[in-house]
Protein backbone atom coordinates (compact mmCIF):
# COMPACT_ATOMS: atom_id res chain seq x y z
CA UNK A 1 0.00 0.00 0.00
CA UNK A 2 1.35 3.75 -1.33
CA UNK A 3 0.52 6.11 1.87
CA UNK A 4 0.34 9.71 0.72
CA UNK A 5 0.01 12.83 3.86
CA UNK A 6 -1.91 15.14 3.56
CA UNK A 7 -1.92 18.55 4.63
CA UNK A 8 -3.39 21.99 3.61
CA UNK A 9 -0.72 22.66 1.24
CA UNK A 10 -0.52 19.92 -1.09
CA UNK A 11 -4.31 18.99 -1.28
CA UNK A 12 -4.12 19.62 -5.10
CA UNK A 13 -1.11 17.61 -5.87
CA UNK A 14 -2.20 15.00 -3.94
CA UNK A 15 -5.71 14.88 -5.75
CA UNK A 16 -3.64 14.72 -8.77
CA UNK A 17 -2.28 11.73 -7.63
CA UNK A 18 -5.18 10.32 -6.18
CA UNK A 19 -7.09 11.01 -9.72
CA UNK A 20 -4.21 9.00 -11.71
CA UNK A 21 -4.58 6.00 -9.52
CA UNK A 22 -8.64 6.01 -10.06
CA UNK A 23 -8.68 6.42 -13.71
CA UNK A 24 -6.37 3.09 -13.42
CA UNK A 25 -8.49 1.00 -11.76
CA UNK A 26 -6.87 1.54 -8.44
CA UNK A 27 -8.40 1.38 -4.95
CA UNK A 28 -7.86 4.53 -2.63
CA UNK A 29 -8.76 5.02 0.75
CA UNK A 30 -10.03 8.33 1.04
CA UNK A 31 -10.56 10.84 3.96
CA UNK A 32 -14.40 12.49 3.68
CA UNK A 33 -16.27 14.80 5.69
CA UNK A 34 -17.54 11.80 8.04
CA UNK A 35 -14.91 8.73 7.92
CA UNK A 36 -12.64 7.90 6.07
CA UNK A 37 -14.02 5.76 2.79
CA UNK A 38 -12.79 3.13 0.16
CA UNK A 39 -13.37 4.53 -3.20
CA UNK A 40 -13.25 3.99 -6.65
CA UNK A 41 -14.26 4.47 -10.37
CA UNK A 42 -18.19 3.93 -10.33
CA UNK A 43 -17.88 2.95 -14.04
CA UNK A 44 -15.10 0.23 -13.33
CA UNK A 45 -16.58 -3.27 -12.59
CA UNK A 46 -13.03 -4.60 -11.60
CA UNK A 47 -12.82 -1.92 -9.27
CA UNK A 48 -15.55 -1.63 -7.68
CA UNK A 49 -15.97 -5.69 -7.55
CA UNK A 50 -12.51 -5.56 -5.58
CA UNK A 51 -13.97 -2.73 -3.22
CA UNK A 52 -16.79 -5.62 -2.62
CA UNK A 53 -13.90 -8.31 -1.93
CA UNK A 54 -11.59 -5.58 0.12
CA UNK A 55 -14.54 -4.78 2.07
CA UNK A 56 -15.74 -8.10 2.28
CA UNK A 57 -19.47 -6.74 2.00
CA UNK A 58 -22.20 -8.97 -0.13
CA UNK A 59 -22.74 -8.04 -3.42
CA UNK A 60 -26.54 -8.01 -2.41
CA UNK A 61 -26.13 -4.71 -0.73
CA UNK A 62 -25.39 -1.45 -2.71
CA UNK A 63 -22.67 0.82 -2.54
CA UNK A 64 -23.48 4.92 -3.00
CA UNK A 65 -21.80 6.96 -5.26
CA UNK A 66 -20.04 10.52 -5.05
CA UNK A 67 -20.81 13.06 -7.87
CA UNK A 68 -19.43 16.23 -8.06
CA UNK A 69 -22.73 18.50 -7.90
CA UNK A 70 -26.60 18.39 -8.34
CA UNK A 71 -26.28 18.65 -12.36
CA UNK A 72 -24.05 15.43 -12.02
CA UNK A 73 -26.74 13.72 -9.98
CA UNK A 74 -29.52 14.55 -12.20
CA UNK A 75 -27.63 12.57 -14.93
CA UNK A 76 -27.96 9.34 -13.18
CA UNK A 77 -30.73 9.71 -10.82
CA UNK A 78 -34.48 10.98 -11.43
CA UNK A 79 -35.19 14.12 -9.73
CA UNK A 80 -38.12 16.30 -9.08
CA UNK A 81 -38.82 19.64 -8.23
CA UNK A 82 -39.47 19.01 -4.42
CA UNK A 83 -36.69 16.76 -4.67
CA UNK A 84 -34.53 19.16 -6.00
CA UNK A 85 -35.50 22.36 -3.90
CA UNK A 86 -34.76 19.92 -0.80
CA UNK A 87 -31.15 18.55 -2.07
CA UNK A 88 -30.14 22.00 -2.55
CA UNK A 89 -30.29 22.56 1.27
CA UNK A 90 -28.56 19.09 2.19
CA UNK A 91 -25.79 19.28 -0.31
CA UNK A 92 -22.64 19.84 -0.04
CA UNK A 93 -22.65 17.86 2.87
CA UNK A 94 -23.16 14.51 5.13
CA UNK A 95 -26.27 13.33 3.80
CA UNK A 96 -26.96 10.00 1.01
CA UNK A 97 -30.18 10.27 -0.61
CA UNK A 98 -31.71 6.94 -2.55
CA UNK A 99 -33.39 8.51 -5.78
CA UNK A 100 -34.82 6.55 -8.51
CA UNK A 101 -32.33 5.99 -11.02
CA UNK A 102 -31.72 6.56 -14.66
CA UNK A 103 -30.22 3.81 -17.26
CA UNK A 104 -28.45 5.35 -19.46
CA UNK A 105 -24.93 5.54 -17.50
CA UNK A 106 -22.83 2.79 -17.01
CA UNK A 107 -22.48 2.42 -12.72
CA UNK A 108 -21.44 -0.75 -10.96
CA UNK A 109 -22.26 -1.64 -7.52
CA UNK A 110 -25.15 0.09 -7.28
CA UNK A 111 -29.42 -1.41 -7.46
CA UNK A 112 -30.65 -1.74 -10.66
CA UNK A 113 -33.34 0.71 -9.58
CA UNK A 114 -32.48 2.91 -7.21
CA UNK A 115 -28.88 4.85 -6.81
CA UNK A 116 -27.66 5.97 -2.75
CA UNK A 117 -26.03 9.45 -3.98
CA UNK A 118 -24.01 11.89 -1.79
CA UNK A 119 -21.96 15.58 -2.55
CA UNK A 120 -19.48 15.65 0.42
CA UNK A 121 -18.25 18.95 1.47
CA UNK A 122 -14.41 17.99 1.47
CA UNK A 123 -11.39 20.13 -0.08
CA UNK A 124 -9.77 17.11 -1.41
CA UNK A 125 -12.62 15.48 -3.03
CA UNK A 126 -13.57 18.98 -4.43
CA UNK A 127 -10.07 19.01 -6.17
CA UNK A 128 -10.62 15.08 -7.34
CA UNK A 129 -13.61 15.66 -9.17
CA UNK A 130 -11.67 18.60 -11.40
CA UNK A 131 -9.39 16.04 -12.44
CA UNK A 132 -12.28 12.88 -12.93
CA UNK A 133 -15.23 13.24 -15.01
CA UNK A 134 -17.45 10.49 -13.76
CA UNK A 135 -18.82 9.14 -10.22
CA UNK A 136 -17.11 7.34 -7.37
CA UNK A 137 -18.11 4.59 -5.56
CA UNK A 138 -17.83 4.98 -2.45
CA UNK A 139 -18.03 2.60 1.33
CA UNK A 140 -16.51 3.05 4.60
CA UNK A 141 -13.21 1.95 4.96
CA UNK A 142 -14.17 -0.99 7.63
CA UNK A 143 -14.68 -4.40 6.36
CA UNK A 144 -18.39 -4.99 6.40
CA UNK A 145 -19.89 -5.35 10.19
CA UNK A 146 -17.29 -3.99 11.48
CA UNK A 147 -16.96 0.23 13.10
CA UNK A 148 -16.54 2.56 11.17
CA UNK A 149 -12.70 4.01 11.26
CA UNK A 150 -11.71 7.78 11.56
CA UNK A 151 -8.11 6.70 12.67
CA UNK A 152 -5.13 6.22 10.24
CA UNK A 153 -2.86 4.08 12.08
CA UNK A 154 -6.10 1.17 12.62
CA UNK A 155 -6.69 1.25 9.00
CA UNK A 156 -3.27 0.18 8.65
CA UNK A 157 -3.28 -2.69 11.00
CA UNK A 158 -6.51 -3.26 9.73
CA UNK A 159 -5.29 -4.45 6.27
CA UNK A 160 -1.73 -5.38 7.00
CA UNK A 161 -3.04 -8.84 7.39
CA UNK A 162 -4.93 -9.08 4.45
CA UNK A 163 -4.42 -10.49 0.93
CA UNK A 164 -6.36 -7.92 -1.08
CA UNK A 165 -5.14 -4.15 -0.36
CA UNK A 166 -6.22 -0.90 -1.15
CA UNK A 167 -3.57 0.75 -3.41
CA UNK A 168 -3.10 4.16 -2.06
CA UNK A 169 -3.94 5.67 1.37
CA UNK A 170 -4.25 9.36 1.94
CA UNK A 171 -3.31 9.85 5.64
CA UNK A 172 -5.09 13.00 6.92
CA UNK A 173 -4.56 11.82 9.96
CA UNK A 174 -7.40 11.54 12.67
CA UNK A 175 -10.93 12.80 11.35
CA UNK A 176 -12.54 15.25 13.78
CA UNK A 177 -16.35 14.05 11.98
CA UNK A 178 -16.29 10.17 12.39
CA UNK A 179 -19.81 9.90 11.96
CA UNK A 180 -21.33 8.22 8.94
CA UNK A 181 -23.54 10.66 6.83
CA UNK A 182 -27.30 10.52 7.12
CA UNK A 183 -29.55 8.24 4.48
CA UNK A 184 -32.86 8.81 3.42
CA UNK A 185 -35.21 7.51 1.31
CA UNK A 186 -36.40 10.06 -1.24
CA UNK A 187 -37.88 7.55 -3.71
CA UNK A 188 -41.61 7.18 -1.81
CA UNK A 189 -44.33 9.53 -1.48
CA UNK A 190 -42.89 10.47 2.44
CA UNK A 191 -38.97 10.83 3.17
CA UNK A 192 -37.86 8.04 5.08
CA UNK A 193 -34.84 8.33 7.33
CA UNK A 194 -32.69 5.03 6.83
CA UNK A 195 -29.60 6.45 8.96
CA UNK A 196 -29.51 9.16 10.87
CA UNK A 197 -25.83 11.52 10.61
Amino acid sequence: MFILKLTEKNLNSVAKIAGGFIKKGKIVVCPTDTVYGLVCDATNKKAVDKIFKIKGRPKTKPIPVFVKDIKTASKIAKINKNQLKFLRKKWPGKFTAILKRRGKKKLYGIDKKTIAIRIPRYKLIGFLFEIINFPLAETSVNISGQPSLDDLRKIILQFEKEKLKPDLIIDAGKLKFNKPSAVVDLTGKKYTILRKG
